[in-house]
């Protein structure tokens, strides 16, 4: 049962993450955040982004919330993991 539980967290955990990537590429050539496809990254993602990007600088020149939700998303889930199935 709980091999289940880990494997289906771990299909929403690699949807969450691709959809952060998928975002992050997709806004370098869909400028209109409308787009239907933009709109439900935007949906998606957003919850995760937004309070990240507020705790980082505004000068920065480029958006760093998506590589560093990825890098938390991906430690926590890995630390998860480690105590679930020890």
């Amino acid at each position: 049962m709980l091999l289940e539980i880990i494997q289906i967290l771990d299909i929403l955990v690699n949807v969450v993450v691709f959809a952060i990537v998928g975002r992050a590429l997709l806004s370098w050539f869909v400028r209109d955040p409308t787009h239907p496809l933009m709109r439900l990254l935007i949906d998606v993602t957003e919850p995760i982004l937004s309070p990240i990007r507020s705790r980082l600088p505004s000068s920065w020149m480029i958006d760093l919330s998506p590589l560093i939700a990825i890098i938390v998303i991906q430690v926590a889930w890995w630390l998860i993991g480690t105590i679930a199935l020890s």
